[in-house]
């Protein structure tokens, strides 16, 4: 009786580690790393503006202890969320063939782009952020960035799929986190949902876009 009471309480724990680090993990997905993806979208947009603005929005920062905190409020997350992730998709597995339904072509998407989020990220933080810093002491410069944008075709291709897969991942994922937190349950509720997750996709992909097209166009010059 003991040894299965210690079992029933292991596995009551294991349940509540799991939904703890579950509920950690969703969280921040969405503070602060939401919040400062749609931050740094708009940022860029800047690029329509010209060099300077594109470089004071992005790249510059007012004190030294403001660019280390927002490395440590957006990378730790970052990891966190990451690490989180990968376990998960470690533990779960899609079943599109077995049931083909909206909502596991959503999951299965949701973790795809997962994955490529994850290599797009690791790419562009070390391309645009650190690669630079180690190299030329100081942030990748808007005529590189807008040069690589539109002559080297594998950089404009690698950043319109990582910003799409941003994009969904980003609106599918505040979805979901409206579910695991019980801000909707009915059915309805969640039909409307997508009247909402959509509309947000579209948004989030026409300023990364747009924000591409503007680096773009500055290259050809």
């Amino acid at each position: 009786m003991a040894t299965l009471a210690q079992a029933r309480t292991r596995t009551e724990t294991a349940r509540a580690s799991g939904f703890l680090r579950s509920r950690l993990g969703s969280f921040l997905a969405v503070f602060p790393l939401a919040v400062w993806t749609v931050n740094h979208l708009w940022n860029n947009l800047a690029a329509f503006r010209g060099a300077s603005e594109w470089e004071a929005a992005v790249t510059q920062y007012p004190h030294p202890i403001a660019q280390l905190a927002t490395a440590v409020v957006v990378l730790l997350p970052l990891v966190l969320h990451s690490v989180w992730g990968i376990g998960r998709l470690l533990t779960s597995r899609p079943n599109n063939v077995k049931y083909t339904y909206y909502g596991n072509l959503k999951y299965m998407l949701q973790r795809l782009t997962a994955v490529g989020v994850l290599l797009f990220l690791g790419a562009h933080l070390w391309l645009a952020m650190l690669q630079p810093r180690f190299t030329q002491g100081g942030p990748e410069p808007f005529s590189d960035i807008a040069h690589e944008m539109h002559f080297h075709l594998p950089t404009l291709v690698v950043y319109l799929l990582g910003t799409l897969g941003v994009a969904y991942h980003l609106a599918n994922g505040l979805g979901s986190f409206a579910m695991g937190w019980g801000v909707v349950t009915s059915q309805r509720a969640l039909n409307k949902l997508d009247w909402i997750v959509i509309p947000l996709f579209l948004i989030l992909l026409a300023m990364a876009w747009g924000a591409i097209y503007a680096l773009y166009r500055a290259g050809a010059a």
